[in-house]
Order: structure tokens, then sequence, then C-alpha cells
């Protein structure tokens, strides 16, 4: 029964305005980004948000013909392509994406403007104001704000950030602030609208579970999300669904899902660890109800493996 009422609430569009979306990944250094697009094209194709564009952080070369693989795949070849504007140490991997593309059919390369002139485009065109999901590293973000006028672009187009990075459970520095601290630094204290956080405690605490990559994406042979993921790391294995959750909150906040810290600022440390400060501001972080694991992991593996509408 439990089930059945989840997949009810998922399929009930006509409850959701589409949100425009873009989303600021990583891709390719951790298998969650590939799954958290998988996501966004499954609630587009919902009618829940619309998803305007990909901007990359992650320069490797395979990033931008992955992406569009899988914006094909999920019958959206036309969406624009922003590559990163620098390559980061530590920040350029290929976990699976070379792998993935193998099993392809090739298309032809054509260039990719850079990240940050994609994201103005895309934000000064858009008809309403636009949810941005960073799950990568806040660099093109921060080139943004530097540019000229990007601050007031950001105000005027920008209704919220979600973004995966912090860690607010411990001290320890995460990953996607680690690796271009001065960047997460810029946006995390100077981005001029609301920024709500998914903490790497997050996205610890709900494990993606391997049976579902093994079943429920068996629909496609090849498939290049359930392929992805085999090429990672040796089967089976479950990982964290850090920018699965970023996504969920980002496009049905309404839901409840996640609960919410109160209002304050998010400093970063040298080394990258997050503090946040209650108070004055309009940072928040998620919390996690451990009752609602469950339930999350359900949605979240509905999402990420419903098979494309427009392929």
């Amino acid at each position: 029964m439990q089930r059945i009422l989840i997949v009810a609430c998922l399929m009930a569009n006509v409850c959701f305005a589409a949100r425009p979306v873009i989303f600021d990944t990583d891709m390719g250094n951790d298998i969650d980004d590939a799954m958290a697009l998988a996501m966004l094209h499954a609630l587009s194709d919902r009618g829940e948000c619309e998803l305007i564009g990909v901007t990359l952080t992650n320069a490797h070369p395979a990033a931008v013909p992955y992406v569009r693989m899988l914006n094909r795949f999920y019958g959206r070849s036309d969406l624009p392509v922003g590559a990163a504007i620098k390559t980061l140490k530590g920040g350029a991997g290929d976990g699976y994406m070379t792998a993935a593309l193998r099993a392809e059919p090739a298309e032809p390369a054509s260039p990719a403007e850079p990240a940050p002139e994609v994201l103005r485009r895309l934000l000064s065109n858009a008809r309403e104001k636009v949810v941005i999901v960073q799950t990568g590293f806040s660099t093109n973000l921060a080139a943004l704000l530097y540019s000229r006028d990007g601050a007031a672009l950001a105000k005027e187009k920008v209704a919220l950030v979600v973004a995966m990075a912090g860690n607010f459970a411990e001290r320890e520095p995460e990953y996607n602030v680690r690796i271009d601290v001065a960047s997460a630094k810029t946006v995390f204290e100077r981005w001029p609208t609301i920024i709500v956080f998914s903490g790497f405690e997050i996205g610890r605490d709900l494990p993606y579970p391997a049976a579902s990559i093994e079943h429920d994406f068996a629909y496609a042979r090849p498939h290049p999300v359930a392929d992805s993921y085999r090429a990672y790391k040796k089967m089976p294995y479950d990982r964290p669904t850090w920018d699965l959750t970023a996504v969920l909150e980002a496009v049905r906040p309404e839901h409840g899902y996640f609960g919410r810290s109160k209002p304050g600022t998010v400093l970063v440390e040298p080394n990258g660890a997050t503090r946040f400060a209650p108070g004055q501001g309009d940072r928040k972080y998620l919390r996690l109800d451990p009752s609602k694991r469950a339930e999350i992991l359900e949605v979240l593996g509905l999402l990420a493996s419903q098979p494309p509408a427009r392929r």
C-alpha cells in the first residue's frame, strides 16, 4: 500500500508547477552526478521541472560528450551543455564516462561554450526565476558573480540554489568545497539569493541500493546510467545519494522529505571545512529524519530509474 501511494503521488504532475532548472555538476568524479541528471530528466518528463541546461565544473575531455550522451538517451539532445573553464587538481576524474561512451554510438564532436557563458545566457533568457542545482564545485557560480553585472543577474533571475556541499555533522572538509575553496567561499558568503545545502551527511545516510541498478534499469541495454554505475566500482555496492538528494529538494521542497535548519550563514574555513552560524542570513542546510529513509530511498530509486518518455 505504501508503494502504491508513493507512485500515485509521483504521477500527480498537475499538482506541481514546472520549475526551470540548471544542473551545475562535476560529472565524472562520482556516479551520483549521473544519477542526479537522470532524475532531472525524469522530473522534467513528469512536468515537475524543466531542465534548461547543464554546466560542468569537471574539465575532463569526456565530460561534455558524456553529458550530451545522457541528454540524448533521455530525449533532450538539444540541451545546452557548458564546458568547465579550468582544470582543478583532484577534480577532473573519469570514474565511468569513457567506459560508458564506448557502449554508445559515436556522435560528431562539437565544441562546447564555457560554462559561465552558458549559465549567463540561460539566466538572461529565462522567462521566470530559475532553480540552480549545484552538485560540483562552486567555480561557475563564482565566475558569474565576478563577471560584469553577474550578481545583479543572479539576484534577478535565480529563485534558489540547492547545493550538495559542506558537512554540517562533522568538521571534516567536504569534497566539493575542498577542491575549490576560494570559489566556495565566494558563493556561500556572497551569493545574493537563498542557498539550501544538502550536506555530506545527508547522502551518506541514504545509500542507493545496488539491487536497483541490477533490476530497475533493465528496460534498456545498454543503459548509460546503469553501465556507468557498474564501471565506477565493482558490483554490487551501495553508493551514497549525495547529488540525488539535492535534486529532490530543489524540485520538490513542498513534499517535506527533509527538514531544514534555521536560517543563518555558512562560512568556509581555509581547509574547506564549513561552519554554520545561525542568525542573520538566508542559508539553510537539510536535516534527515531517520523515519523517512525508506520513503526517500524509494522515491530516489523510482525517479533515477524511470524510463525516458521522449526517447
